[in-house]
């Protein structure tokens, strides 16, 4: 009779041992996934995120990194609000399309988000970068 307990018992342990892996694996993966917020001021005409130098980099969206885009369509006084709503989602970096005005509404919206931008003109004239030793 110890003998099925005892094999009931390892059963109904190995059971729940396998049914709870992939939820765990699954919280493991959830843990690894990347926020990247992308704001722009026009997606019809700007770029979007290099999609083949993030999977040369090992990130595929959907599996291990989330890319949130938000697009001002051509209405810079929307750039605030969308930035903020960037935030709000807690996304890990923003990164902006080639404006100042971007990277300026991302630097208003967070003192605690790297935000990242490319062409902009004098970023430290326009005050996106306080110095250029710790930008």
């Amino acid at each position: 009779m110890t003998s099925v307990m005892d094999r009931r018992a390892f059963i109904s342990g190995m059971t729940v041992s396998l049914l709870a892996a992939p939820l765990a694996a699954e919280a493991q993966q959830a843990a690894k996934v990347a926020r990247i917020g992308f704001l722009s001021g026009s997606l019809a005409n700007g770029p979007h995120l290099p999609e083949q130098g993030l999977r040369d980099l090992g990130y595929i969206e959907g599996r291990n990194v989330v890319v949130e885009y938000r697009d001002a369509e051509g209405k810079l006084e929307r750039l605030p609000a969308l930035a903020a709503e960037l935030v709000a989602l807690k996304v890990d970096v923003i990164v902006t399309a080639a404006s100042n005005h971007l990277a300026l509404a991302a630097k208003q919206a967070t003192r605690t988000l790297p935000i990242v931008f490319a062409a902009a003109t004098d970023p430290v004239a326009f005050g996106l970068v306080t110095s250029l030793a710790r930008p």
